[in-house]
Order: structure tokens, then C-alpha cells, then sequence
């Protein structure tokens, strides 16, 4: 595959993207490196992984990160319940160190999305998601499969990847990486789109909006982005939720009405929804630039205060 083809796949898939996130998803696949995403919540890391999976035909396996994760829930655990089973029914015919050899035998594993990963006979998308809510240790403990493809189970040792996953992890910056992990990683930061490629989204995803009120939604989202008094910032699916949610009202244009009716589509907190309030300065006016006395026009998105 070259960068003109998993573009094009990057386009059916309807994943609006520069030429750098493509030529680095491209040589990080060719090279068989994990790749670390780096941005803001909401500005489509996930979704690469989808995609990805999506332009290569692989299944994607998905680890989701919190704190506390540990080998047990992302690697392998054994089944205790069918051990404990099989002693009770097999302690008076077999040998004991026989017996016990083969209670950590595959038929007692549960393989768990780590694993799942490096054993598929034919590779897959494994996406690590939202890394930074785990605690070090767990970074720590991923450094084997990053760097070696394989991971090592106490009781049957090293396992080698069958077949190379092409790893994806994210992260929303919420704590520091190690400078190990990063090492182990080619690296890719995503920011929000600027207005046009918001725009170019809008009409990918939702093809039958009006192109006014697609070019009037981003340049709102684009305004609520910028100022500080919003804490959560909107991303690109509650961008998308709000055309929605418009297009549900049959709105053609972003009226004072129609943007106040739908808010909550795009920010999810009272006091988010507060602050967009004195943010926007105006209920007629939704692009989160401010105004000074006498200024009736905004020059950012064009509309009328």
C-alpha cells in the first residue's frame, strides 16, 4: 500500500485528515512500530484506529485504559473455576505433577485483548486507548510488547507474536509518558481541525446538511473552542451531534432560537452551558468571538450581532 492508496482509504472511510497524519500512519505500518497519539479529548484518535482497521481489513482488538488495569484484565487470566473443577475430577487418576502441569495449559487460559492481539494468526489493529489513565506500572509492564512483540505468562513463558498487530495508542495528555514507552513509539499529535476541514467533516459525515449551516456550526464550534471559559471543550462528535440535532428541527441556518434549543447537544455541563452564554455575548450570536461596543458584524464567521 502506498500513501495515494491509504489515502484513498482514509476517504471512503470518510476520515477527513492531512497528508502528514497519513504518511505517518503509512511508514509506522510498513515498519511495523506502534504509534502513539497524542491530543485534546474528542479530535478523532480513536477513530484512526477504526479506520485503520477499516482501510486494512483487520479486526480491531480495543484495550481501554483506567486506573488500576492490571495484567489480569488486558494480558491473561486463568480459569480458576475449570482448574478447580478438573482437580476435583482428575486428583485420584492422574499424577500429581502431571495434573498440575496441565491445569496452565491453553484449555485453562482466558485470553484477554493484549493477548488476543499477539496470537490472532492474522494480524490485527490493536488499539490501546487513553494510555494516560492507566498507572505506571502498567506502562511499564507494555514496554515487552511494544518493543519485542511478545509478552511472557509466568507459568508458559515468552509468547511471540504470530502474526505483527499494528498497534495504536492514545493519549489525552491527562499525566505525563514515561520516555520509555515514547521510544518504543513513532509519535502523531492531533489538534482540532480549523474551520474548513470542520466544514469538510461536517459535509463527510452528514452529507445531506445545508452547506451554510455546516460552514455556520463549525465556525460556532470553532469560536467555543478558542474561549478559555469553557472547560470541556466540544469535539468532533458533538460537532456532529449538533448538526444532527439541527437537522432534526429542520434548521437551515443557525438562528439564536435554534442554537439555544440545541446546546445541549455540544456541551454537556451547566456550567459550560452557562459560560457559553456570556460567551457568546448575544443569544443571536454563536461563534464565541468577542465584540466591542458598536461592532454589529463578526469578521471571524460573518455573522450579524
Amino acid at each position: 500500500m502506498d500513501i495515494a492508496a491509504l489515502q484513498n482509504k482514509l476517504d471512503e472511510a470518510k476520515y477527513i485528515c492531512g497528508g502528514e497524519v497519513a504518511t505517518t500512519l503509512l511508514v509506522a505500518l510498513q515498519l511495523g512500530r506502534p504509534l502513539l497519539i497524542e491530543g485534546p479529548a474528542g479530535v478523532g484518535k480513536t477513530e484512526i484506529a477504526k479506520v485503520m482497521a477499516s482501510a486494512l481489513d483487520r479486526e480491531m482488538v480495543r484495550l481501554q485504559c483506567y486506573e488500576g488495569l492490571d495484567e489480569s484484565k488486558a494480558l491473561y487470566e486463568w480459569n480458576y473455576q475449570k482448574q478447580l473443577l478438573s482437580i476435583q475430577v482428575q486428583m485420584n487418576s492422574r499424577d500429581a505433577g502431571e495434573l498440575t502441569k496441565s491445569l496452565f495449559s491453553d484449555d485453562y487460559l482466558l485470553e484477554r485483548p493484549l493477548l488476543k492481539a499477539i496470537r490472532s494468526e492474522k494480524p490485527v489493529v490493536l488499539l490501546i486507548d487513553e494510555i494516560d489513565k492507566s498507572d505506571e506500572e502498567f506502562e511499564a509492564f507494555l514496554l515487552e510488547l511494544l518493543s519485542e512483540m511478545q509478552v511472557t505468562i509466568p507459568e508458559a513463558g515468552a509468547i511471540r507474536a504470530k502474526s505483527i498487530p499494528f498497534v495504536i495508542l492514545t493519549s489525552n495528555r491527562t499525566r505525563p509518558l514515561g520516555e520509555a514507552l515514547r521510544r518504543r513509539c513513532a509519535y502523531l499529535y492531533l489538534q482540532y481541525p480549523d474551520i474548513p476541514r470542520e466544514t469538510a467533516i461536517i459535509r463527510a459525515k452528514r452529507p445531506n446538511v445545508n452547506e451554510h449551516l455546516a460552514v455556520q456550526v463549525a465556525q460556532a464550534i470553532h469560536g467555543l473552542r478558542e474561549s478559555e471559559s469553557i472547560l470541556k471543550k466540544p469535539s468532533i462528535a458533538e460537532t456532529l451531534d449538533w448538526v444532527s440535532a439541527l437537522e432534526a428541527l429542520g434548521a437551515s441556518d443557525l438562528t439564536p432560537e435554534a442554537a439555544g434549543q440545541t446546546l445541549g447537544f455540544v456541551l454537556k455541563s451547566s456550567e459550560d452551558l452557562e459560560a457559553a452564554r456570556e460567551v457568546l455575548g448575544h443569544p443571536g450570536h454563536t461563534c464565541g468571538h468577542g465584540h466591542g461596543e458598536g461592532h454589529s458584524h463578526c469578521g471571524a464567521c460573518g455573522q450579524d450581532k
